[in-house]
C-alpha cells in the first residue's frame, strides 16, 4: 500500500469531495432506495396475493362443503316433509276431521317446530288448494299456486315438491324461505289436501356456518339473477355489495356479477376485496332446477392487516441493507480517492510547482485540483478561487471549441493554443496542455503550463497596422468604428493639417461633411462593406477643390467592425443638392398625415379613383433596425428614401407619410401591372444608392365601394405577404376586379 513520503505541499493533494463525486454517492443511494422500494413493495404486494390466494382456496373448499350441506338438508327436509305427511295423526284428522283432533295435530306441530329451529311453519290446505290451518299465522294466507293443483300437476305420490327461494315478513324482518308440499292422496290417487312445511334459509346457513368459518367470514347466497338472499347479517359493510335483502348485485357490482354469470365456480379480485363464487343445485325435479350462487369475500385491508407482520419485518431489513449499502458505496468512493490522491498528487506537486511560469494540474473530470502562484496571477485568480474550476472556464472556450481540443489532446497527447486571460490587462497567455496517464488504472490528468505572449502579440499588431498603412502619396488613415483615429500616414496629416486641427477623432475633423452621417455610413460599411464620398478639406480650401473619400471596413473574428481604412484623393467637387434644384423636387409634395391623403383621394374623379393602384412601403425592416441606434436614425434614411422615390415620382401620382417608416403613394388610372413596374423600378432606383436593404412593398388596386381605410387594410395584406416570402420584396393582394 503507498504511502506519503513527503509531507503535502498543497491542499490538492489530499482527498478532496469533489460536487461531481458528491452528486455521484448521493444519485447512487437515491437509486439504491428506490430500488430496494420498488422490491420491498413488489414483494409484499406479492405476499399479499398469495394470502388472498391461500383465503381463497381455503374459502372455495368451504363454500364446496357447505353446498353439499346445504343440498344434504335440503334432501332431508323432503324426506321430513314425507314423514309429515303420512303421520298418524294427520291421517286421522283427514279421515275423521274434528276440532280435537285439529287442536292436537297443531299441538303436535308445534313441538316438532320448536325442536327445529329453521323449520318455520306446517300448514294444511284442502283438496282445492285453499288454507285451513298452520302452526302460526305468518304463512298460508295466499293459495298454493294453480300448477301444483289438481289435473294440471306433474308430481304427486310420494313426491316433494321444493320451491324457489322467497321472502316473507316475520317479527318486522324479511326472512328467506322456501316451502315444501307433499301431496296427500287417496288410494285412488285422488287428492285429500296438501300439507306444507315452511323452512328458513337463514336458519339453515347460521345452523352450518360455524362449522366451517369464524363469524367474521362473510356468506352471501343469491340466486341466478343476482337477488340476495342471505348473509346480510353477518356480512361487513363493502362498497357496490348488497346490504339489504333482495338487493341485486347484478346492478350494484356489474363486473364480479359478468364474471359470475359466465362459470359456475371461481375468484375475483376487486379493488376492496377478494370474492369466491360457487354455484350450488339445492334439488333437482321435474323440469326445474334450484341453483343458487354461495359467494363469500374477504377485505384487502384485512389481508393487509394479516400481512403486518411480515411487512414490518420486510421494512426492517430493506431499511438494514439499505444503510449497510449505502456505508459500503462510501467506503467505495473513500478508497478510490485514497489510492489517487496517493498515487500521482503527492509526486505532481513536488515536481511540477518550483518553476517560475504559470501551471496547474487538471482532474480526468476537467476540474483544476492545483495550481501554483504563478498560474493564479497570470489569470487573475486568487490561487483558492481556481481550485475544482472547469479547465473549459479558464480558457474562455466555447463547447465546440474545447470538444476539439480535448479530442486533439486524447489523440496527440497535447495541444498547444493562445487564449485571452479574461484580466484587465487583456494578457494573452499561450497554453500548453499534456496529459499524463495513471500507470495502474485508467485515469489521466492534465499539465497545463501558461507563457505570456502579450509583448509579442503587442509587437505583431504594429506590425499588422504598419503594413496597412504602408508610405505612399495617397492621404491615408486607420480608424475605429467610433471614428478615432488608430495610425495615419505623413500624406494623410499634410493634407487635412493634423497640426492645425488637433484631434484624435476623424468626425471631429470633417465634422461638417461626415459627423452628422457617420451612423449612416457606419451601416453602409458594414452592409457593403465600403463606402465613398466628397468631402470639403477645410475652409482654406478653395472652392473647387474637395477629395474624394474611400472607408473601407475591417471585421474581426466574430464579424463586429474592428478598423476602417480611410483614403482621399482628388476630385472635383459635385453641385449641392440645393444648387441642382434636387432637394425638393417640384412635380409634387408630400403629404404629411392621413387627413390630407383622404382629402386628395375623395377629390380624385370617379374614373382616376377607380383605375387606381396603391403601394404601402416599409423600411423597418428588422435586418435595418439592428443596425440604428434610434429613432432619429430611422427618420434620417426615411428622408433619404421619400427623397430618392420623390425625385422619379411620375407626374400626378402621391406620396404621403403613414407611420413612422411607412410611405404611402396613390397611383391614379394605373393598374396593377403598372403599379408592379413602378414598384420594381423605384426598388431599383434605391438599390444603385445602397438604400434598397430590407425595404418591402405591397401593392392593391381600388375594388368598387371602398373606402381610404379599406384600401390601405388591403395594401397591408399585400405588405405582410412581402415580408413572409423572404426573398421576393414587393406583392400584390386584391388586384381583381369582382364581376358581379
Amino acid at each position: 500500500m503507498l504511502t506519503r513520503n513527503q509531507p503535502l505541499l498543497i491542499a490538492a493533494q489530499g482527498i478532496h469531495w469533489s460536487h461531481q463525486r458528491l452528486l455521484a454517492i448521493a444519485a447512487q443511494i437515491c437509486l439504491l432506495i428506490l430500488s430496494v422500494t420498488l422490491l420491498g413493495n413488489v414483494i409484499i404486494t406479492l405476499g399479499e396475493r398469495r394470502l388472498q390466494e391461500d383465503w381463497a382456496i381455503q374459502r372455495y373448499s368451504e363454500l364446496q362443503a357447505v353446498g353439499t350441506v346445504i343440498a344434504d338438508k335440503v334432501a332431508f327436509q323432503q324426506f321430513r316433509t314425507q314423514m309429515f305427511a303420512k303421520s298418524e295423526l294427520l291421517k286421522l284428522y283427514i279421515d275423521l276431521p274434528s276440532s280435537e283432533r285439529e287442536e292436537k295435530l297443531k299441538q303436535n306441530w308445534n313441538i316438532i317446530r320448536d325442536n327445529i329451529p329453521e323449520l318455520l311453519d306446517l300448514a294444511l290446505f284442502d283438496p282445492q288448494g285453499n288454507f285451513k290451518f298452520a302452526t302460526s299465522d305468518d304463512f298460508g294466507n295466499e293459495p298454493l299456486p294453480s300448477a301444483l293443483l289438481g289435473a294440471s300437476r306433474n308430481m304427486g305420490g310420494s313426491e316433494i315438491y321444493t320451491s324457489p327461494l322467497e321472502f316473507n315478513p316475520i317479527n318486522g324482518k324479511l326472512e328467506p324461505y322456501m316451502y315444501q308440499l307433499a301431496w296427500l292422496e287417496n288410494p285412488d290417487q285422488s287428492i285429500r289436501g296438501y300439507l306444507v312445511t315452511y323452512t328458513s334459509m337463514a336458519q339453515i346457513l347460521k345452523s352450518i356456518k360455524p362449522a366451517y368459518s369464524s363469524s367474521q367470514s362473510p356468506l352471501l347466497m343469491l340466486d341466478t339473477q343476482g337477488l340476495l338472499y342471505a348473509g346480510v347479517e353477518a356480512a361487513p359493510s363493502l362498497q357496490r355489495v348488497p346490504d339489504t335483502m333482495g338487493g341485486s348485485l347484478r346492478q350494484s357490482y356489474p363486473a364480479l356479477w359478468r364474471k359470475m354469470a359466465t362459470s359456475n365456480f371461481g375468484q375475483f379480485h376487486g379493488d376492496n376485496a377478494t370474492f369466491v363464487y360457487l354455484k350450488v343445485e339445492l334439488t333437482t325435479q321435474y323440469e326445474t332446477r334450484r341453483e343458487y350462487f354461495l359467494v363469500s369475500y374477504v377485505l384487502n385491508d384485512d389481508i393487509a392487516a394479516k400481512f403486518t407482520e411480515w411487512r414490518s419485518l420486510l421494512i426492517i431489513g430493506a431499511s438494514i441493507l439499505t444503510i449497510l449499502a449505502s456505508l459500503l458505496i462510501f467506503l467505495s468512493h473513500l478508497y478510490r480517492l485514497e489510492q489517487g490522491s496517493r498515487r500521482y498528487c503527492i509526486e505532481l506537486s513536488n515536481r511540477l510547482f518550483h518553476r517560475d511560469f504559470g501551471c496547474i494540474i487538471v482532474n480526468d473530470n476537467s476540474r483544476v485540483i492545483s495550481a501554483n502562484e504563478r498560474a493564479a496571477t497570470q489569470l487573475g485568480l486568487p490561487n483558492d478561487e481556481l481550485l475544482d474550476r472547469s479547465l473549459q472556464r479558464i480558457l474562455h472556450l466555447e463547447d465546440h471549441e474545447y470538444t476539439k481540443i480535448m479530442l486533439q489532446v486524447q489523440r496527440g497527447g497535447e495541444w498547444i493554443g493562445e487564449f485571452d486571460s479574461g484580466v484587465e490587462s487583456q494578457s494573452q497567455l499561450v497554453a500548453h496542455i499534456k496529459t499524463q496517464q495513471e500507470s495502474i488504472k485508467s485515469k489521466q490528468y492534465l499539465l497545463i503550463t501558461f507563457e505570456d505572449v502579450s509583448e509579442l502579440n503587442n509587437t505583431k499588431n504594429d506590425a499588422y497596422i504598419s503594413q496597412m498603412l504602408n508610405d505612399s502619396a495617397v492621404p491615408a488613415a486607420l480608424i475605429q468604428a467610433d471614428g478615432n483615429l488608430v495610425r495615419t500616414n505623413q500624406a494623410f496629416d499634410e493634407q487635412l493639417q493634423i497640426q492645425q486641427n488637433p484631434t484624435d477623432n476623424l468626425t471631429e475633423l470633417l465634422n461638417r461633411d461626415l459627423g452628422n452621417k457617420w451612423s449612416q455610413i457606419l451601416q453602409q460599411i458594414t452592409l457593403q462593406g465600403s463606402w465613398k464620398g466628397q468631402v470639403i478639406c477645410s475652409q482654406n480650401h478653395i472652392v473647387n477643390d474637395c477629395l474624394q473619400a474611400t472607408l473601407k471596413g475591417h471585421l474581426d473574428s466574430s464579424g463586429e467592425l474592428e478598423y476602417i481604412v480611410c483614403t482621399f484623393e482628388q476630385a472635383v467637387k459635385k453641385q449641392s443638392l440645393v444648387e441642382r434644384g434636387e432637394l425638393v423636387p417640384h412635380r409634387t409634395t408630400v403629404l404629411v398625415n392621413i387627413r390630407d391623403l383622404e382629402s386628395y383621394f375623395t377629390s380624385l374623379d370617379s374614373h382616376s379613383r377607380e383605375t387606381s393602384s396603391l403601394i404601402l412601403i416599409d423600411i423597418t425592416a428588422e435586418s435595418m433596425l439592428s443596425h440604428m441606434s434610434d429613432i432619429g436614425q430611422l427618420e434620417n434614411r426615411q428622408k433619404e428614401v421619400e427623397l430618392k422615390i420623390l425625385r422619379d415620382l411620375p407626374t400626378g401620382y402621391q406620396m404621403s407619410h403613414w407611420q413612422l417608416g411607412k410611405l404611402i403613394i396613390i397611383l391614379p388610372t394605373t393598374d396593377a401591372d403598372e403599379a408592379h413596374h413602378f414598384a420594381i423600378k423605384s426598388m431599383s432606383n434605391l438599390s444603385d444608392i445602397g438604400l434598397s436593404e430590407g425595404i418591402c412593398m405591397g401593392i392593391a388596386t381600388y375594388q368598387t365601394g371602398l373606402t381610404l381605410e379599406q384600401y390601405l387594410s388591403h395594401a397591408e395584406v399585400a405588405l405582410k405577404r412581402a415580408k413572409q416570402t423572404g426573398e421576393q420584396m414587393i406583392c400584390q393582394a386584391f388586384t381583381r376586379q369582382n364581376i358581379g
